[in-house]
């Protein structure tokens, strides 16, 4: 166990607050994230040493530091956008900005992110160059995709990536690693029934966009009882359904929000198949016309194995075995990370958050305490690689 280092970046932790705090109190949307970009990049150009390329897939940053002549690199990645959620907190730093929060913890990823960052350049105990990546628009599963489409590997190249969630519900300090399949793919669609509206005294002049969604929305749950094994993991949830506003109205139109996740990339194809069949016959039964619109696709994250027991082994050394799970359970709970694990070999882990409201939860607090833990986490896979 690696106490020095630990009580190094816990001495440090009022400042790790003062990043944390000062992004929660301004929390951005996804891909809408300019001043909280500046503020990154000037945090971390105050470290000396770095190269701070900003506008990276929009707002992306990567800021690398080379140390010696070694020609090994290691990636470390951290989100920073915010939800469009009201914060129902009591927080001397709550957010100013009503309907935006930064409930999922992406401030304190970042604030971490940034304290091992200090700490490799006041120390530099290693050979070779460490890019810590910063990215973007996370919750709409924009911004990884779009790092990679602006080079992101070519121009910063990296022999793995890695990257860190905190989870409320598990421990306190302990880190939960898992090989292959951790977290699913998520596609986040809208149907729309177009039909004819009418008075509701009066419904054969109407066509019911509102009865096909309803039976549309009852056929979708078919989808996993019926079509997935119960061996495999999917999900498919219709968590909006909007049509009317008047009981005495029969609706034009009907729309049905879904949130649809699979752990496997197969059955993800037959069961968007089968959405899109089930969409079309019942529109058709009904004489409705439909629109499927099917947002940014999604993909399931795999942490790349020998990365995956590389980077448990070095958190073993660094917090103790005891603060280490080794096949930890997957989650439903979707990542665009994933989309970089896909063209470069890392690992995403997850961080015990201790007690408290789930990301995502209008009283969800992000665990300070955490955040020189994840710091030391990430100075330890840096110092280890590049050693």
């Amino acid at each position: 166990m690696d106490t020095k280092l630990i009580d190094a970046l816990k001495s440090n932790i009022e400042e790790l607050k003062i990043w944390q705090e000062t992004m929660h109190r301004q929390p951005e949307l996804s891909m809408q994230e300019e001043s909280t970009a500046k503020y990154i990049a000037e945090v971390i150009k105050s470290f000396g040493g770095y190269e701070v390329v900003e506008g990276v897939g929009k707002y992306g940053l990567v800021a690398s530091l080379k140390v010696g002549d070694g020609d090994k690199a290691i990636g470390i990645r951290a989100d920073f956008d915010g939800l469009p959620i009201s914060e129902d907190n009591d927080l001397p730093y709550k957010s100013n900005i009503e309907g935006r929060s930064h409930l999922c913890g992406h401030d304190g990823h970042t604030s971490m992110a940034l304290g091992a960052a200090k700490y490799l350049a006041e120390t530099k105990n290693f050979n070779g160059t460490v890019r810590f990546i910063f990215q973007p628009g996370e919750e709409t599963m924009q911004g990884s995709k779009a790092m990679i489409v602006d080079g992101l590997f070519e121009r910063f190249p990296v022999d793995a990536i890695y990257a860190m969630h905190n989870i409320p519900g598990l421990e306190f300090g302990k880190f939960y690693f898992r090989e292959g399949e951790t977290m699913s793919a998520v596609d986040n669609w809208e149907i729309e029934l177009t039909g004819k509206g009418s008075h509701g005294s009066m419904p054969e002049l109407s066509i019911d966009p509102l009865v096909c969604g309803s039976l549309l929305l009852m056929a979708l749950q078919t989808i996993v009882s019926r079509n997935v094994s119960p061996w495999q993991q999917a999900v498919v949830n219709v968590g909006s359904f909007q049509s009317g506003n008047a009981g005495n109205v029969i609706p034009q139109s009907a729309l049905l929000k879904l949130s649809v996740r699979n752990m496997n990339n197969e059955v993800r194809k037959m069961v968007l198949e089968r959405i899109r069949t089930l969409t079309k016959s019942q529109a058709e039964a009904f004489n409705c016309k439909y629109e499927i619109r099917e947002g940014s696709p999604g993909t399931v994250l795999v942490n790349t194995p020998d990365n995956t027991r590389w980077a448990a082994d070095v958190a073993a050394a660094t917090f103790g075995e005891d603060n280490v799970v080794r096949n930890a359970d997957a989650l439903m709970s979707s990542e665009d990370f994933a989309f970089m694990l896909e063209k470069c070999p890392g690992n995403y882990v997850m961080a015990g958050g201790g007690q408290g409201f789930m990301v995502h939860h209008p009283q969800y607090v992000f665990n300070q305490e955490l955040l020189p833990l994840g710091a030391a986490y990430w100075v330890s896979l840096a110092e280890a690689y590049l050693k």
